[in-house]
């Protein structure tokens, strides 16, 4: 019997020609992340009495979360990453504004197929869509990768979900992911890796694959890998930091899971507060009144995402009493949405672009909600009190559905009426 993408890829960091499910094995990743959360593990690191990083090569820093820092706490946190990051000669740092880590590593290179990536980060797995074996991890297990480079992992069964047909805007593969966990449910794949393919997941672009790899935490999925294709090669060309070999699963693997979906058919779809699985088709919620939008993060803040919202909001204006934040995912989509004129079509409809970081998204400092205030976000979550107040409600939905209904100040179907940016 043949293995799947997981068993292949534990098993070749392991050493070992094969390995079984719930099989458990010691690893050496190939590259860690870490963010702000950096100055807390960098003093259960201490604890430990190991006084040097064993590979600091292998670790990559972003500080996003919180960027610029708003109190002291966070401003404190990100001096003790930066002299710990120099103390540890930990060259891969990117400091504040560079852009979200899960932005910044495919952008930098490290994001590469046949890799394994951990990080201390439940949506580490983003990086699945490059073809990498990617996992989040807890603080103290980064802490002891900190010290000795190794970890064990359980290898993980394997579900491989199949897209027919073809999305057609303004469906994007946010909807799609957003209907799997709804029909999954939010730890209907625990610890399983799931393997997306299919014509839909072929057709679709990195930037669209991205979000089904980042949400596939949603339903509990330790990793979300998409097999590596041109589109793939031809994004890491000049970017990737070093060498790197595909993995592809045996035809033959055996998967605990097959399920199929057919992407044509799909209509928008909405995650109601307060889990990720609590979705229904956009009918089910149109009319309901937001006073915030947001569109960005690291699930919808590429430069895909900002052109179809900005295609939609072009000549018009966001309602009275609505805030809508537009948050780029880095530096560089930044740079890429002034070039094409996007902020310019966001400002002149009333928005408030944010710089390059997770803000909104964590309820830390940027676009917090007041109680009883809704907000329609394309996030990744939408957990009671994720931004701010317990007492708030969080809609998830696409970059389309966020920017028409940001314009009508209502739930709105971007099929509807706002098709190209026109009434």
């Amino acid at each position: 019997m043949g293995m799947s993408f997981a068993q292949k890829v534990l098993a070749a960091k392991a050493g070992l020609q094969s390995v079984a499910v719930g099989q458990i094995v010691e690893i050496e990743p190939d590259y860690c992340l870490s963010h702000d959360n950096t100055a807390a593990i960098s003093k259960t690191f201490k604890k430990i009495g190991v006084e040097r990083v064993k590979y600091p090569e292998r670790f990559v820093i972003v500080l996003d979360h919180t960027v610029p820092a708003s109190i002291e706490k966070y401003a404190l946190g990100h001096k003790e990453i930066r002299e710990f990051v120099y103390e540890q000669g930990i060259a891969n740092f990117y400091d504040a504004g560079v852009g979200i880590c899960h932005q910044v590593l495919p952008e930098k290179g490290f994001a590469l197929p046949g890799k394994l990536i951990l990080g201390s980060d439940s949506h580490t797995t983003t990086y699945g869509a490059f073809g990498a074996f990617s996992a989040g991890v807890g603080r103290s297990e980064m802490a002891v990768l900190y010290a000795t480079g190794k970890i064990w992992l359980k290898t993980p069964a394997s579900f491989k979900i199949v897209v027919s047909g073809q999305l057609e805007e303004p469906i994007t593969s946010k909807d799609l992911v957003l209907k799997i966990i709804g029909m999954i449910g939010a730890d209907g794949a625990l610890y399983r890796s799931i393997e997306f393919t299919g014509r839909a997941i072929e057709q679709m672009s990195l930037s669209s694959r991205m979000v089904l790899s980042n949400m596939a935490i949603e339903c509990g999925a330790k990793n979300g890998y998409i097999a590596p294709d041109k589109k793939t090669f031809a994004f890491l060309d000049g970017r990737a930091v070093c060498e790197y070999t595909a993995v592809y699963p045996d035809p033959d693997a055996k998967y605990e899971k097959v399920l199929e979906f057919d992407a044509t058919r799909l209509d928008p779809q909405v995650a109601k507060p307060h889990t990720v699985d609590n979705v229904s088709p956009i009918e089910d919620v149109i009319g309901t009144k937001i006073d915030q939008a947001l569109i960005g993060t690291c699930t919808n803040g590429r430069l895909e995402d900002l052109r179809l919202a900005a295609k939609i909001l072009s000549g018009n204006r966001v309602a009275h009493g609505v805030r809508l934040l537009i948050l780029p995912a880095s530096q560089e989509v930044l740079l890429g949405a002034l070039k094409e004129g996007l902020i310019e079509t966001f400002v002149e409809a009333g928005a408030l672009v944010l710089n390059p970081g997770c803000g909104p998204c964590l309820g830390a400092h940027q676009g917090v909600l007041a109680p009883g205030e809704v907000c329609l976000s394309t996030a990744n979550r939408n957990f009671r009190g994720r931004m701010g107040s317990r007492d708030a409600e969080i809609y998830l939905a696409s970059p389309a559905t966020v920017a028409a209904s940001a314009i009508t100040g209502v739930i709105t179907d971007p099929r509807a009426e706002f098709v190209g940016g026109t009434k």
